[in-house]
């Protein structure tokens, strides 16, 4: 990525030579151009919420900036950045989304989400450490910067108004009003199951800013609800747990079920910690944030429960969910089964028959299916 401050060599999170997305784009070349032509004064507090592979946090090290970020592989990302780039050890200070943030902020420097809510969430929890002279400026894809996101910032901080368009990118600019009188934070959301999902059925779900379906429950794991397998006793993962309803339902229905609960975001394992803990699950559980079920020793799993997201970002992709797979089989003993529910269209089934030489459909409906393979 050619930057004002070098030209640093960007990898994303886990590195793979077959992906061909880049760890940055026209977004983070446009604010870091804006930052350098405005001589925007560097020498405060500089925060970056949202930098997604480490690209805005790498050109800018010298500088001791401050990233804030949800998502552990893009804290991975960050440091092998780092390091490829020759910064010094400790220059930057890596956050996560669930950390108190800096007391005082000079420059805030906004990626902007996906989620509106994950958004709204970070604004209200770094609004206080604004003052009026700190430089606001937010980045984003033409596609990812709506009516909604500028009315967020203007309701959250102060005054917005936006850059012409620069290779479908856009620059946010903010002018924060210390008399301005903020709304107070709704995350995270807490509502009820109903009575159609089995043994989670009436089971309270917490979930933080961000997390995938975050105001309710998702129709896809609805499905999946209705047609888990016995825990009996076994250990189980909740791979890619998002709020960790999955898991619990499990552990709600077999008080001997051991309950691994994965996922690479923060505020996810967050929220599934604090639904199970809402529900007073009787068995043991694990809450880990990470990259997938590394570091789980091989064979040392019964059964993997798995809603693969088929999204990085903006882009559609099933390297998640293959990786996910391929993970769960290292994982699972033999014997062991992975259950997956997902869109019809995604072709799951092909992926499991390549990696565990079987895959069987357990239950289907006009747009999902729950499948699961055995390893053997």
């Amino acid at each position: 990525m050619t930057t004002p401050w070098g030209e640093p060599a960007l990898t994303r999170y886990p590195e793979d030579p077959r992906d061909r997305l880049r760890a940055w784009d026209a977004s983070d070349e446009y604010l870091l151009r804006h930052l350098a032509e405005e001589r925007v004064p560097l020498d405060g507090t500089v925060v970056i919420v949202g930098d997604r592979w480490g690209a805005l946090v790498t050109a800018l090290a010298a500088h001791g900036p401050v990233q804030i970020t949800d998502s552990c592989l893009a804290q991975e990302a960050t440091r092998a950045n780092l390091t490829r780039a020759g910064a010094e050890p400790g220059a930057v200070r890596l956050l996560t989304t669930q950390d108190p943030p800096p007391e005082r902020i000079d420059v805030l420097l906004v990626r902007v989400p996906k989620s509106l809510a994950l958004l709204e969430d970070q604004l209200l929890r770094l609004a206080p450490a604004v003052h009026p002279g700190t430089v606001v400026v937010g980045t984003g894809m033409v596609k990812e910067i709506h009516t909604s996101t500028l009315r967020l910032f203007e309701r959250i901080l102060g005054p917005t108004r936006t850059s012409l368009a620069e290779k479908k990118a856009r620059l946010i600019f903010c002018t924060p009003d210390p008399a301005l009188e903020r709304p107070g934070n709704p995350w995270p959301y807490v509502y009820t199951l109903p009575d159609d999902v089995g043994p989670a059925a009436g089971s309270t779900v917490v979930n933080h800013a961000g997390v995938f379906c975050a105001d309710r429950l998702d129709i896809g794991t609805r499905f999946f609800l209705r047609h888990l397998p016995d825990g009996r006793g076994r250990r189980v993962v909740d791979l890619g747990c998002g709020n960790g309803v999955v898991g619990t339902a499990v552990a709600l229905a077999d008080p001997d079920t051991e309950v691994l609960f994965v996922d690479e975001s923060f505020q996810a394992v967050a929220s599934a910690e604090a639904t199970y803990e809402a529900n007073g699950a009787p068995g043991h559980a694990e809450f880990r944030v990470g990259d997938g079920l590394a570091g789980v020793p091989s064979g040392s799993v019964d059964l993997v429960l798995n809603n693969p997201p088929f999204h990085s970002h903006q882009a559609t992709t099933d390297a998640t969910a293959r990786r996910m797979f391929t993970g769960a089989r290292r994982a699972l003993r033999p014997g062991g089964e992975l259950w997956v529910v997902g869109n019809r269209h995604l072709g799951y089934h092909v992926t499991l028959r390549k990696l565990f030489g079987n895959s069987r459909l357990v239950a289907s409906d006009p747009k999902f299916v729950v499948l699961k393979a055995l390893k053997r």
